[in-house]
């Protein structure tokens, strides 16, 4: 491992949560696959470590959505990097813990926690899908690499959502709108200077694993398309009107995206399904190892039932690519794709989970 500490999430703890009532789960240091039925809960256990670890779900903004039905609360808990952490939601509030000591920030909490990967089917939005797909992929990275970018963007969002709640007025208070504009100019740069950084650094990493997922011949691009980058204060006062009139904010990065290109065409619209599938498994790849150079230590993966959708040269290329510093938590409805030694294995059916 050159010398890393091997970081694993060492067990998962669930109330509530889901089709979980209770779950109590010592988790494998480098491997597990979780085999099951759909709707079993097989994804609601990686999902529970997502919220574990990062505080957010991959499957949904809303965080009540995550309680079993007619519960009014969900607890996740674990040992995670060899801290213990519990994540409590009660009465529409979230409860932070680590070593038994509450956390009152979730900036704090996000600190001093570790590194995800998730993977699933859904990432193939990221080539085709909506901008929206790809700003979450954007802030899900940035926020793990730099804690400062999640505070700019909070404060955007707070700002975002002040000013067009005044735009909707037929006369806002210019005032306050100017006031909100500063507060979205002052940290929308600062949100689009680390994106545009970001997708600049992920340029290589993605293209290599591009390159081993799906062998050579397709030339992959990343490209920034910020909405107002570089120039928001002006981008504001230029669209002022047409701002008055529809009522709402028509730039800043809550309307930026990025650009994928195979040989210089959009991958969206030129890409083959399996081209574009290598390309959305090429990013989570190169992900991964950006994090792991940026922060010097191997993320968690969180593989959701991808080896199904894949031929076989791409499953066999992926498990080869996958760092072998890093643990792996996968699900799968069938082990027909898995070759060689099987890893330990853990059956989940009906929101039991049962090790085999």
């Amino acid at each position: 491992m050159n010398g890393k500490k091997w970081v694993v999430i060492q067990s998962l703890r669930l109330v509530d949560f889901r089709c979980f009532e209770a779950l109590n789960l010592e988790i494998p240091r480098e491997i597990a696959v979780f085999l099951g039925e759909n709707a079993q809960g097989k994804t609601s256990l990686l999902e529970a470590i997502c919220v574990l670890v990062r505080l957010q779900s991959p499957r949904t903004h809303r965080i009540g959505q995550l309680q079993r039905f007619q519960r009014d609360g969900f607890g996740v808990a674990g040992e995670c990097w060899e801290q213990s952490r519990r994540v409590q939601r009660a009465g529409g509030e979230l409860e932070l813990q680590v070593e038994g000591e509450r956390v009152e920030s979730q900036g704090d909490y996000l600190s001093s926690g570790g590194l995800l990967v998730w993977m699933g089917n859904e990432d193939l939005e990221l080539v085709r899908g909506p901008g929206e797909v790809r700003r979450r992929f954007l802030d899900f990275v940035a926020g793990q690499i730099d804690p400062g970018y999640r505070r700019h963007l909070v404060r955007y969002r707070r700002a975002l959502k002040s000013r067009n709640l005044l735009l909707k007025d037929r006369q806002p208070d210019e005032e306050q709108v100017l006031a909100y504009t500063r507060l979205l100019v002052e940290h929308g740069e600062e949100i689009q200077r680390s994106r545009q950084e970001l997708l600049r650094d992920l340029a290589l990493p993605v293209a290599h694993a591009q390159e081993r997922v799906g062998g050579a011949g397709d030339l992959g691009g990343l490209s920034y398309d910020g909405s107002g980058f570089g120039r928001l204060a002006e981008a504001f006062e230029e669209v002022a009107i047409k701002e008055r009139a529809q009522g709402r904010t028509l730039i800043g990065p809550h309307r930026d995206d990025f650009i994928l290109t195979l040989d210089g065409r959009s991958a969206a619209d030129f890409g083959s399904e399996g081209q574009q599938r290598t390309m959305a498994l090429a990013l989570k790849l190169g992900q991964g190892r950006l994090l792991e150079k940026k922060r010097n230590a191997p993320p968690v993966y969180l593989i959701d039932d991808v080896f199904g959708e894949l031929d076989p040269s791409r499953r066999n290329a992926l498990m080869d690519y996958l760092p072998a510093s890093s643990q792996k938590l996968i699900t799968t409805t069938s082990l027909s794709w898995m070759d060689g030694e099987a890893p330990p294995l853990f059956k989940v059916a009906g929101g039991a989970v049962i090790a085999e």
